[in-house]
């Protein structure tokens, strides 16, 4: 009597935790496998004007450089600016003197977790180099760019410069197919490159016009201006999102009672097979200890 109810109570608790082993196995490795994302921020930048000049005064002298830059920002910035001043000794007695004036001078650079954009925005502008006080290099109407660099997709490029601009006094229709030279007898010579565009894979860089610079003004205190200028400009790097799994992926875990896979079937075991024999060893070893306990009590 004692050893039937012995018996029965150990039965019982071995089936009871061999089918919590069973359930438990699908359970523990159904959460295996997980994949998790990295992100590289994305980069922009834009600046309306940027200069790379050199100037010599009267007689070669003094080198004086000029480089200067109006509304340059990156990411995650913007300026507004219509009037760039510098002052170089020697030149226009010592004075300060405006380099660029414009309606509108706009530069913007925003990057998120998905898309990175540079802008600018040049209308109504003039620029000016040392020399020449009353006459402008170049002036333009309007003139934007705009680089846009978005994940997972091929970034753009582009640059427009509607209508004519003024060189040295001339006006001109600048073409894309190539440089557009402008000579003027006794002041100098520009050549101008418009909407410079370029791309590749994450990348983007826009440059509505790039112009080479030569002036040589006569009876003036400046004797030479050599160098480069760059109106509005963007750039533009997008993000990078990089998936990383884990070492152990996930396996294919199915419900109990489903049918067993063809290659399975042929030697009579299926999917739940580990977890069946892990059941019955339980079941035995428990078994075991159960018929061993009960001839202890007997004896």
């Amino acid at each position: 009597m004692n050893g039937t109810n012995f018996r029965m109570p150990a039965r019982r608790w071995a089936t009871v935790a061999t089918a919590t082993a069973l359930a438990a196995g699908p359970v523990a490795l159904a959460g295996a496998g997980s994949a998790h994302a990295t992100v590289d921020q994305g980069r922009a930048s834009a600046v309306v004007l940027r200069t790379g000049l050199d100037v010599s005064l009267l007689n070669k002298t003094v080198d004086v450089p000029l480089a200067v830059s109006l509304n340059e920002v990156q990411a995650p910035q913007s300026a507004e600016k219509t009037a760039l001043t510098a002052q170089l000794d020697g030149v226009n007695g010592g004075q300060p003197f405006t380099v660029l004036g414009a309606d509108v001078a706009t530069a913007k650079a925003t990057v998120s977790a998905t898309k990175a954009e540079g802008y600018t925005n040049l209308a109504h502008a003039r620029l000016h180099v040392p020399g020449l006080p009353l006459l402008s290099l170049i002036e333009v109407d309007a003139v934007t760019s705009k680089a846009t660099c978005e994940a997972g997709k091929a970034p753009v490029a582009t640059s427009h410069l509607p209508g004519a601009v003024t060189v040295l006094g001339k006006r001109i229709t600048v073409t894309a197919s190539g440089p557009t030279e402008v000579q003027v007898p006794g002041v100098g010579s520009v050549s101008l490159d418009l909407s410079k565009t370029s791309t590749t894979s994450r990348t983007a860089a826009a440059t509505a016009l790039e112009l080479k610079v030569s002036v040589n003004p006569l009876k003036l205190n400046v004797a030479d201006v050599e160098g480069t200028v760059t109106l509005a400009q963007a750039t533009c790097e997008a993000p990078e999102v990089v998936s990383t799994p884990s070492a152990d992926p996930a396996p294919d875990v199915k419900p109990q009672g489903a049918p067993a896979e063809a290659g399975l079937a042929e030697t009579g075991g299926s999917s739940m097979t580990p977890y069946i024999a892990g059941g019955a060893v339980l079941l035995l070893a428990t078994g075991g200890g159960a018929v061993m306990m009960t001839r202890r009590r007997r004896g």
